[in-house]
This record gives structure tokens, C-alpha cells and sequence, in this order.
């Protein structure tokens, strides 16, 4: 199909939009800041959807079916792979790598040298943090965000210290402030997050296991 983009929408000449995309008004595809050096272009795949008052700079690569909801803000120089959802008013800083399935709600911020890995779930007012000591003369070279394992979930309002990993399939509690590594499949709570269970206690999840195996409920 062809692309529906709004006559409101800024596309800038080296944005490639693959077919089937839909761009909302006052929605910026391409934008380069004042006296930025030229770059590569922004590419993304096909059936994208850019909600109004997004904004995604030039110099990313974005696979299919990329979701980016109002507000949204994504800077340069990210690898995002197919499947992808941004929710509105969140911001992905530059040199982040998103891989397939990933979903961000909204009101997050991620910052640069962050990775989430396939199928990794962000709740709405999460922060991560990349800076260890914030300031400090090398604090530019020092930058390490955090690493979200396949299909890690972070619950609403949690914030990740610099660097820590969440393992795969791994749990963070609303609200809870991730100052280590967290444990493949454990679930971490509280100020500062502690091990309380593991995911296959939590009967909900057990449940899902067993739809997706395609075993009884």
C-alpha cells in the first residue's frame, strides 16, 4: 500500500520510508540539529506508524512495523529492529539498540548505550540512568546504560542504575529502584530492589507458559 503522510508532517529529503507507512501531522522524520555534521540517512521499514508530534532525528535504522506514539522523541545513530513500539512521550537517546518486539510505554526515558534485547517490556515512567557519577571529568566516557535480556519486563515507575543487566525473563516491581544485576527469571522489589521469587512462582505467568506450549490450561 502507499503511504499515507500527512500534509502537516516534516519529512526531510534523506528519510527512506518503505511503503505502507503512515505519518500523523506535526510529526519530524529526519530532523538534524543546527550545524550537525551530514550523516546517514533515517531508514525505516515498511508499515510504520508515526503518531502527531513525534519526532525522530536522521541517522537511525528502523525495521517494519515500528509504532512511535505522540511526543515521541528518538535521537540518532539507534539500531531499532522490527516490531518495535515506542509510547508517547517517551525519549530513546542516541546510540541505543532496540531489538525485535521490544515495547516502550509511555513517559520513558531511555539513554544512550542502553540495549534491549528481543521482546524486552517497558512500563510507563521508567528511567533508566547511564551516567555512574554524573559530572565528573570522565563521566562522557564512562556512559554504560542499562542491558535488558530477551523478554525482561520492568514494571511502572522503576529506575535502572547505570550498567546493571535484568536477566532474561526477569521481573522489576513497579517502583522499584535496580541498583545490581538481576537473576534470569527472578523477580526484584522495592528501594533498593531485593530477590523476592522467581517468575514460574507467579501463577499468572505459568499460565501464560502453558497457553504458549500449547499444553491444557
Amino acid at each position: 500500500m502507499p503511504n499515507r503522510i500527512s500534509e502537516l508532517a516534516v519529512v526531510h529529503p534523506d528519510v527512506e520510508l518503505d511503503d505502507d507507512a503512515t505519518v500523523e501531522p506535526w510529526a519530524i522524520l529526519g530532523y538534524r540539529p543546527p550545524n550537525a555534521e551530514p550523516g546517514p540517512a533515517l531508514r525505516i521499514g515498511r508499515g510504520a506508524v508515526i503518531r502527531s508530534h513525534a519526532v525522530i532525528y536522521a541517522g537511525s535504522t528502523i525495521g517494519a512495523h515500528f509504532h512511535a506514539g505522540h511526543g515521541a522523541l528518538i535521537r540518532e545513530s539507534n539500531d531499532i529492529g522490527d516490531d518495535v513500539s515506542v509510547g508517547s512521550h517517551s525519549i530513546v537517546e542516541h546510540h541505543v539498540r532496540l531489538a525485535d518486539g521490544v515495547r516502550i510505554h509511555s513517559g520513558a526515558f531511555i539513554p544512550e548505550h542502553s540495549i534491549l534485547e528481543a521482546g524486552a517490556w517497558v512500563g510507563p515512567h521508567v528511567v533508566f540512568t547511564n551516567a555512574p557519577y554524573p559530572l565528573a571529568p570522565d563521566a562522557k566516557r564512562t556512559l554504560k546504560g542499562p542491558h535488558l535480556m530477551a523478554g525482561s519486563r520492568i514494571g511502572a515507575n522503576a529506575t535502572l542504575l547505570p550498567g546493571v543487566v535484568i536477566g532474561a525473563d526477569a521481573l522489576v516491581g513497579a517502583g522499584s529502584v535496580v541498583v545490581r544485576d538481576v537473576p534470569e527469571g527472578q523477580v526484584v522489589v522495592g528501594n533498593p530492589a531485593r530477590l523476592v521469587r522467581s517468575v514460574r512462582e507467579i501463577a499468572a505467568y505459568r499460565r501464560t507458559e502453558a497457553i504458549d506450549d500449547g499444553r491444557p490450561e
